[in-house]
């Protein structure tokens, strides 16, 4: 009788040779000694017993060695060792003296004899030992020798492929993906969930390849992808690097190219930059090389399948029952508001909640970028600016849309972003009729954001005085909204201040309600609590000239 030592990795076990008959080692289930080893062959070399022992390779892709030396099949002796990459099996027969587990050393020389004869049979990256190996993910290296065997084979149907329904394409796809993968069932690492291998395929091929899985997780609220091999997510607030992986570059490109066709836009070396939309309205930002040094960027603000509630808010303790009934209270009463605060600090989250509070009897337009915002009310009408063609022509941009809405009787005007010389139409807008409008912009602080406004009213080319667009801005806006992102990664409404007037060159404003930070707990988590200033807005002394009752309890300041 006789058994084998197997090494690996600085571990060792013992297996029993079957005698009579063979041995088979290698990466498939099947085999006697299965061993989940990449540059292992599903069946690599078996050891057999037929009066006497011997190892014999079984059409192995990277070979099998005896004791240095590469072997089709050959007889075996007590301490024989066999190897293939890292492997090594020593072949005792029971009774004798253990022999020591000393995996052989090839010498350099030899290396490169034996590198030299296999050139030419397999590519170089997969014959055992050379450093190319090394950092290869198998699985990325067969997925992009399906996709190039999958374009040759789809190639052939292109008829088919055109006139096919999705769920039916992908169908035809998987049957053309299963048939590859049956060519080519010696590269598959041992273990691949196939299943989920083919559903990758598939995603990579006809959907968004690794992003589709972290689309559906519904705790990840931005995708931020700096190259092919590091995907980020933004989770609960924090960044965090996962596991998922592109092909290559080339895929990102394809994927972004995928996204953007369908609205009208282009993505290469003389549009570098494009912002587009996913189907469930996630917005998507894309810049590709020259521009992104590191390869294609992508980054992708997932779209809440339910809109956030008041009361989904105040749970997450992002706003307070108070502030929310105060602005609710505000929108009814047509003040127009601004919600100013940092990139991801969940400006168009909020903005989408106020503007469920306007009466579902009014005509509602909304102007966007990329359309994000998703009204409760029936009488909505949606407009999202458009970049040039291929051409550099065909541009419709935020001020245009801004203008053109003020022809379509509006009750009221909801700007989804402030960036720019539109600022100045809005502000004319909210002075002209239109009150009770409402938009977003990026500031730090209320006082910053009147700032911006000034400086975004200079970029429409109006030669005005400053004097002239402070008194512009202290008559249009009413109430500005700070929203931020804290350092634990929970987003906060900071402030609710109120824009009273001028004094001087100067506008005057007071803080309505505040967030008051108290330190973190035991879970690192911010704490803190929403206060009234006590500061009552002119609201009041405005609904009481109506005759209407005013919540003045709201406003009792708290310590």
């Amino acid at each position: 009788m006789a058994r084998a030592r197997i090494i690996f990795g600085g571990s060792e076990r013992e297996v029993q040779l079957i005698s009579p008959g063979v041995t088979v080692f290698g990466r498939s289930q099947a085999a006697d000694v299965p061993m989940d080893l990449p540059f292992l062959s599903r069946k690599h070399f078996a050891i057999g017993a037929d009066g006497e022992y011997y190892v014999e390779d079984m059409e192995s892709r990277n070979g099998t060695f005896l004791n240095g030396n590469k072997v089709n099949k050959a007889p075996l002796s007590h301490g024989d060792r066999i190897e293939v990459g890292e492997l090594t099996v020593i072949f005792e027969m029971e009774g004798q003296p253990k022999p020591a587990a000393v995996p052989a050393q090839i010498v350099e020389e030899d290396l490169e004899v034996e590198v030299e004869r296999a050139e030419g049979e397999f590519p170089s990256q997969m014959i055992v030992g050379l450093p190319e190996q090394l950092g290869k993910d198998p699985i990325i290296e067969l997925k992009s020798k399906v996709h190039d065997l999958l374009v040759e084979r789809m190639d052939l149907r292109r008829l088919d492929v055109v006139r096919t329904e999705e769920k039916e394409l992908r169908e035809k796809t998987r049957n053309v993906v299963e048939g590859i993968l049956s060519d080519l069932d010696e590269e598959i690492p041992y273990g691949t969930d196939m299943n989920r291998l083919i559903k990758e395929i598939l995603d990579e091929a006809l959907a968004l390849g690794p992003l589709e899985d972290l689309l559906a997780m519904s705790d990840i609220t931005e995708i931020m992808v700096n190259r092919w091999d590091r995907v980020y997510v933004e989770r609960k607030g924090k960044l965090q690097l996962t596991d998922k992986k592109f092909v290559n570059n080339e895929q990102i490109v394809t994927i972004i190219q995928r996204i953007v066709a369908p609205l009208g836009r282009r993505i290469d070396e003389g549009s570098p930059m494009v912002d587009a939309r996913l189907k469930d309205g996630s917005r998507v930002n894309a810049i590709i090389p020259p521009l992104a040094l590191q390869g294609p960027t992508l980054t992708i603000r997932k779209f809440s399948k339910q809109a956030l509630t008041a009361e989904d808010l105040v749970q997450y303790k992002s706003v307070s029952r108070e502030i929310v009934e105060f602005l609710m209270l505000c929108v009814k009463q047509r003040k127009n508001i601004v919600i100013s605060g940092g990139t991801g600090s969940g400006k168009t989250t909020f903005l989408n909640l106020l503007s469920g509070f306007i009466p579902v009897d009014e005509r509602i337009v909304t102007v966007e970028d990329a359309a994000e915002l998703r009204l409760p009310q029936d009488h909505v009408v949606s407009l999202e600016a458009r970049p040039p063609n291929i051409e550099g022509k065909g541009a419709v941009h935020i001020r245009d849309l801004v203008k053109n809405c003020l022809r379509m009787r509006p009750d009221r005007i909801v700007v989804g972003e402030c960036r720019g010389g539109e600022a100045l139409d809005m502000l004319q807008a909210m002075n002209t009729g239109h009150d009770g409008s409402l938009t977003t912009g990026h500031a730090n602080t209320p006082r910053d954001l009147l700032s911006r406004l000034e400086t975004m009213v200079l970029m429409s080319g109006m030669d005005l005085p400053v004097r002239a667009i402070r008194e512009q801005i202290a008559a249009a806006v009413d109430f500005v909204v700070q929203q931020a992102r804290m350092a634990d990664g929970t987003r906060k409404i900071t402030h609710v201040t109120e824009v009273t007037g001028m004094e001087g060159e100067v506008i005057t404003m007071q803080d309505i309600f505040l967030f008051k930070q108290e330190g973190f707990d035991e879970n690192n988590k911010i704490r803190g609590q929403f206060v009234s200033t006590g500061n009552v807005p002119k609201l009041a002394d405005e609904m009481r000239a109506k005759g209407l009752d005013f919540p003045l309890g709201l406003f009792q300041k708290k310590t």
